[in-house]
């Protein structure tokens, strides 16, 4: 994970292990998660990396849904002691009478924070190279599983 701010002279980059979180997370008033989501992010913010935050500090995840508990954040976000904005959620999408989408100091946005000017010709792309794999019997990049 890379950290900005955290210590004197530590360096705009510097890199930190999810070890450091116990230290760190007291410290820190906005966390933004960019994670995918793989058997080792599942779950790894919950309910003690979310308490060790101190009061008023803001929850941003705009990587993937699961690794966030959702639970653990309502708890904290329904007594207002944390905020959060949320470009992705779990489970998502997010039903309609949902608590995220009611809970003051909770923004849920509907899954657009890739968004750019940038998109869509990447976009382009990526289905002209995933078409042309097809067509030569070559693996699909980034392929999902049914399962």
């Amino acid at each position: 994970m890379t950290v900005r701010g955290v210590t004197a002279g530590s360096g705009p980059d510097s890199r930190r292990s999810r070890a450091d979180l116990p230290d760190l997370l007291p410290r820190t008033d906005i966390v933004v998660l960019v994670l995918p989501e793989n058997p080792g992010t599942v779950g790894l913010f919950g309910a003690g990396e979310l308490a060790a935050l101190p009061d008023g500090a803001l929850v941003v995840n705009i990587g993937r849904g699961r690794t966030l508990d959702t639970e653990a954040l309502l708890a904290e976000t329904a007594g207002k002691r944390l905020r959060a904005a949320l470009d992705v959620v779990d489970p998502e999408p997010l039903p309609a009478g949902h608590p995220l989408r009611h809970t003051p100091g909770v923004l849920v946005t509907p899954h657009v924070g890739g968004g750019s000017t940038a998109f869509r010709p990447r976009a382009e792309r990526l289905i002209v190279e995933q078409v042309h794999r097809f067509a030569s019997g070559r693996p699909l990049l980034n392929p999902v599983s049914r399962d």
